[in-house]
């Protein structure tokens, strides 16, 4: 899996890893079961301090989407609550369409957005 941090983003460095790891989980890219790379090994890779890939691992696993081994390391384990998740996702998805109100976005026009993202991913659900 390719990981993509953007240097110049003001977003933290371990959420920027964070998300990218489960965007790799909801496309398929990483499966359940999947070891990720070590902590030394990852942050060598993508050129980032060790402490930085730590903390996104740590907030992987307190969200359940991996599990942390002494011996085998991170591995993917989605396990998450779902009245959790979509309380969380109800959160933040509240901010964002109050942005999108506030800039004319309409509802048909987020619908399509949304569309168009969930489809890029694994599992879809047949209407």
């Amino acid at each position: 899996m390719l990981i993509e941090i953007d240097f110049q983003s003001d977003e933290a460095l371990y959420m920027q890893l964070r998300n990218q790891i489960i965007l790799g989980i909801a496309t398929s890219m990483l499966r359940e079961g999947d070891p990720l790379p070590s902590v030394r090994q990852l942050a060598g890779d993508i050129g980032i301090n060790m402490h930085t890939v730590n903390k996104a691992y740590s907030v992987l696993r307190q969200e359940g989407f991996v599990t942390i081994d002494r011996r085998k390391g991170a591995v993917v384990a989605v396990d998450v609550d779902k009245l959790q998740a979509m309380a969380e996702m109800k959160r933040q998805l509240r901010v964002l369409l109050a942005k999108a109100y506030c800039q004319d976005i309409s509802r048909e026009e987020v619908c399509g957005m949304v569309d168009e993202i969930y489809n890029e991913y694994g599992k879809q659900e047949d209407d």
